[in-house]
């Protein structure tokens, strides 16, 4: 007794357990998060190092190298990113995947703590973290005040909304964009201090050792104990003018006599504007393991709350993820109910009977809910991937369930009574099920199991799309045969006769069988003209999606202020305002961005970006449509390069130079880069070659130096603080109710813009105070902005956005370029960003199919106990590849991530339709005699049906993604067009080219053992 007929036996248990999995899967489904995309647990350290003042070329040498060779010797190490600007060095440690993420922070902080003693001593303590925030950021807001001025506002956000939102739960990191910071300043007056014998670093200093408070000592008066405190703080910044400042030798001198004191905002590092208004910007990252929909959540109510204490505060939601990853879920869901409504319409329009369209419809909502309750046991979300890996199983699920009811209508047919016919159409039709089932999870088990980034993001697509193949099977098996008991009537349908279509196919077949090798070479040439076909496909890796907003990001060149970047981008806003569907654009000058992967580079005041919102879909022509028009505006705007996009994959194609040669890297960089504009439509074309900023030069005289007991130390930190101030742990502190402002001595604007003012700047020597120009020379010259390292060399990202053009034909035009071919030996190209993962992408989906195709004819050879026939079954897969690869072709589609999912989806459902054919004429010989060509015609006559219903049901679950129907399809439709390209070549042909293979498969192996059994005779005849 098999589980089907203990089922019709026995229905009280399938009923119940089907009820328990149906409240377990509702449950999973209330708690399941909804993402974009699945969390990527990159063991990934951020390690930062700082020391103000110094230049990128000297924190490589003192600094970045030590770090970078410390941490080379770490085990499973994959990748060391490292970007150097003026005093910060930011190095990206990226760990195989199999690396715990603790213990790699661990082993990285151990590193660097070895040569934290080999590092200059103003190296402030170096941060060492793991990455456990995405690098985009999950929302973005623009706050504004009626009431407030813009100091006043940045502390309202830098205090009050951070506070609060720091209490959402999920929320990882807040980011303040724009605004100002509050300090009191004491510019001191060069001439002044000159007269007085005082130098800045001796002020600085001193308000250090007079404006602070200190605890120590203990009292016992009235025969009780006190500790003691010294206060030695002012309340307000104006009584610091009257503060005397000692300067040894018994002489000291009143603040006001050498210097302004002044309560005002640091000097300005970073701009936000709203539509051209001022306004204060934040952004929001979830961490990661939480759901975005609910960080969201939290954050609007936190806010809602705010506005609701402050009616003059407004805030503007800009751009995010939320919305998007929203859209997606519902995208999604909708199609999932469409493709499950119109699969249940085909069983319909088969069968013509509610009662088993009913049957068989009952298979989608008890084989779904079930893995709901898998996914959330397994800690998946509700993600792309997994939706997608929901949808295209829609008219897998009911397939089991057509071919029972089917098989059931066709023996009631025959007089048998419902329970009887249930009984024997279960039984009969097991093996091909449960083989059909078994050939899915082979298939798509490989891919839940793939290595390397792409096996992260299809892990969950994967295990998602073989539970819920698995659960149709026990619906099929367990509760499909108790429904048809109950549901279906003993009503005699008298067998109808064929049909004129069913008649032609089965004068086809015949004709086939009788003429087996043109039909053979027919179906060969298909396949070879459809694979001849695939150079012709552009290979991509995921295509661009419309997210609702994009991003432009501009750079100036070295040296440009934060006016200059200003003005830049006002000019880029008003050159965007005519470009229609575009509802808000926010700026940012200054802000930090992703650069190279997961690393946050630093802001920097000639730097900046504008987040074009975009308006409803309906509203507006496509995101890729604005962005080409953004493209065409931007050539107007002059003195800055820019790059378009969010940073997400399939915008544009990342090529890295390495090299230790810093002469032929540049040279390198900037031939790629010129020639790299004579391709296609690649566009925005930049590089991060570094360019040239200007410096003021300090060369001290060492012998004049030395005679007057002056060093370079103390030179560099006497121009320092007289030009920016100390380091921001060294300041004098003035403490308020909430908060402490830095005191910051420097010289005023005007003076750091007279070189003879700097050349004049008082140094303490032996002899007293001397002029700068007395013990150095002063002079203009040039050094690296910016320097970037890859596995410890220098290297240069050159950057180009496709455009619509495929990244595969990029990659491979611009291999051929005169630049890439005539490269100096000293330099190495290396993909990096998309086409890493593209060709990570190719290798890791190749791997998966060849081991689904093998696990499959494994799993075909157990179950038929047979190593040929599964032969015969495997041979509708060329059938089916040839269909997509025309599919794709015709519509313009490319061969990337969904696509492939595509391919790899037709290797289990044709083989699906193969097993129901082979199986029937294996059973019907087997059973009732037949000859080999009586067996297969008549298994073609009573499989037909069954299959045109699960490749039509199929079709129609695939049809709406396919057509675009909904949200933003872009990366769902290439896999739908592929699997109906694929199911109707099949189709197709499988039912007429799987019986030819059937024959002569069958023929060789009885050939084989006719030899077989002549062998044992000559060796018994010898005996």
């Amino acid at each position: 007794m098999n589980l089907a007929t203990w089922s019709i036996r026995n229905p009280i248990p399938a009923v119940l357990l089907f009820i328990m999995l149906s409240f377990a899967g509702l449950r999973g489904f209330q708690q399941l998060s909804i993402q974009s995309l699945p969390d990527l647990d990159l063991p990934g350290i951020i390690i930062q190092l700082s020391q103000p003042g110094a230049a990128p070329a000297q924190l490589e040498t003192e600094v970045a190298r030590k770090v970078e060779n410390s941490i080379a010797t770490l085990s499973g190490l994959k990748h060391i990113r490292t970007s150097i600007t003026d005093g910060l060095v930011q190095i990206s440690a990226e760990f195989v995947l199999e690396k715990k993420l603790s213990d790699a922070l661990t082993e990285t902080k151990d590193a660097v703590d070895r040569v934290r003693s080999d590092l200059p001593t103003s190296v402030q303590q170096p941060s060492v973290s793991a990455v456990v925030v995405g690098g985009v950021p999950t929302l973005t807001y623009a706050i504004a005040s009626s009431k407030l001025d813009e100091e006043a506002l940045s502390w309202y956000v830098d205090d009050t909304v951070a506070k609060t939102l720091s209490g959402v739960a999920g929320l990882g990191r807040f980011e303040r964009l724009g605004g100002v910071q509050r300090e009191v300043q004491v510019e001191v007056d060069p001439v002044r201090m000159a007269s007085l014998g005082v130098t800045a670093t001796d002020v600085s200093r001193a308000l250090k050792q007079v404006q602070q408070e200190s605890s120590g000592g203990r009292g016992n008066l009235g025969l009780a104990e006190q500790s003691l405190r010294t206060l030695a703080t002012v309340r307000q910044a104006s009584e610091l003018a009257a503060m005397p400042i000692a300067l040894g030798n018994g002489r000291d001198v009143r603040l006001e006599q050498v210097a302004t004191v002044r309560d005002t905002v640091a000097e300005r590092t970073q701009v936000a504007l709203l539509d051209g208004k001022p306004v204060i910007g934040f952004n929001v990252y979830r961490a990661k393991g939480h759901d975005e929909t609910r960080v969201a959540e939290g954050v609007q109510q936190a806010l809602q709350r705010l506005q609701e204490a402050d009616p003059s505060i407004s805030v503007t939601l800009i751009s995010g993820s939320v919305d998007y990853a929203l859209e997606q879920y519902e995208g999604s869901m909708t199609m999932l109910y469409e493709g499950a409504l119109l699969a249940v319409l085909v069983v319909w329009w088969f069968l013509r009977d509610w009662r088993a369209t009913l049957v068989s419809a009952s298979a989608l909502p008890l084989s779904i809910l079930p893995t709901f309750a898998v996914m959330h046991w397994l800690g998946f979300s509700l993600n792309m991937l997994t939706l997608l890996a929901l949808a295209i199983v829609v008219g897998i699920l009911v397939d089991d369930a057509i071919v029972e009811i089917e098989n059931i209508a066709r023996h009631v047919q025959q007089g048998k009574t419902v329970r009887q016919a249930a009984a024997d159409a279960v039984d009969e039709i097991a093996l091909a099920v449960i083989a059909t089932t078994l050939t899915l999870v082979a298939v798509f088990m490989p891919t839940a199991l793939m290595n390397g980034i792409t096996g992260m993001f299809f892990k969950q697509f994967g295990w998602t799309a073989v539970v819920a193949v698995l659960a149709s099977l026990l619906v099929a098996r367990l509760l499909t045969p108790v429904l048809a008991v109950f549901l279906l009537t003993d009503r005699h349908h008298p067998a109808t006769p064929d049909g004129r279509l069913m008649q032609a196919y089965l004068q086809m077949v015949r004709w086939t069988l009788t003429r087996r090798k043109t039909t053979l070479g027919l179906a060969t040439l298909f396949f070879v003209v459809a694979c001849g076909m695939v150079p012709m496909i552009p290979a991509g890796f995921v295509p661009a999606s419309d997210r609702g907003y994009t991003l432009v990001h501009f750079e100036l060149p070295p040296g440009s202020s934060i006016t200059d970047a200003s003005r830049v981008a006002e000019a880029v806003r008003v050159a965007l305002k005519p470009v229609a569907g575009i509802d808000h654009l926010f700026t940012a000058v200054g802000s930090g961005h992703i650069a190279d992967g997961a690393l946050i580079r630093a802001g920097e005041v000639r730097e900046g970006s504008l987040t074009l919102t975009l308006k409803e879909r309906d509203q507006r022509s496509s995101q890729t449509e604005i962005e080409q028009a953004v493209r065409q505006a931007l050539r107007d705007v002059a003195g800055a390069r820019f790059s378009l996009g969010v940073g997400g994959p399939g915008e544009k194609m990342s090529l890295i130079l390495s090299s230790e040669n810093a002469p032929a890297l540049k040279a390198s960089a900037q031939a790629l880069e010129r020639d790299l504009r004579s391709i296609g439509t690649l566009s925005n074309i930049t590089s991060t070659a570094s360019l040239e900023r200007p410096e003021i030069v300090i060369r001290p005289d060492w012998q004049r130096a030395a005679e007057l007991g002056i060093t370079a130390e103390l030179i560099g930190e006497t121009v320092r603080i007289a030009t920016s101030g100390d380091f921001d742990t060294q300041l004098a502190k003035l403490n308020l109710d909430n908060r402490q402002l830095g005191i910051r001595v420097r010289m005023a604007d005007a003076a750091r813009r007279d070189l003879q003012v700097l050349s004049n700047l008082r140094i303490k020597s032996s002899n007293g105070l001397v002029p700068l120009s007395s013990v150095a020379e002063l002079s203009l010259a040039g050094g690296s902005a910016q320097l970037n390292r890859y596995d410890r060399r220098r290297f240069v990202t050159v950057n180009a956005e496709l455009g619509g053009m495929s990244l595969g034909a990029a990659l491979a035009a611009a291999k051929a370029l005169p630049a890439v071919k005539n490269m100096p030996s000293g330099v190495k190209l290396i993909e990096t960003g998309d086409a890493e993962m593209m060709e990570e992408m190719a290798g890791g989906f190749g791997f998966a199919m060849l081991t689904g195709l093998l696990c499959v004819f494994c799993v075909l050879v157990l179950l038929f106990k047979d190593f040929f026939q599964p032969l015969t079954i495997l041979s509708a897969i060329p059938l089916s590849l040839g269909g997509a690869f025309i599919a794709l072709l015709i519509t313009g589609g490319e061969l990337n991530i969904p696509s492939m999912i595509g391919l790899i989806m037709l290797m289990g459902i044709v083989t699906k339709n193969s097993i129901l054919l082979v199986e029937y004429a294996l059973a019907a010989r087997r059973e009732r005699g037949l000859s080999r060509h009586d067996a297969l015609v008549d298994a073609c006559h009573k499989r037909a049906r069954p299959i045109i219903m699960t490749t039509v049901a199929m079709i129609a679950g695939m049809l709406p993604i396919a057509l675009g129907f909904g949200s933003d399809a872009s990366f769902r439709q290439p896999m739908a067009i592929a699997v109906i390209g694929g199911l109707l070549s099949s189709t197709l042909l499988s039912l007429l080219v799987v019986p030819v293979v059937f024959t002569y498969v069958d023929g060789l192996q009885q050939g084989l053992g006719r030899l077989s059994r002549q062998g044992k005779v000559s060796v018994a005849g010898a005996n």
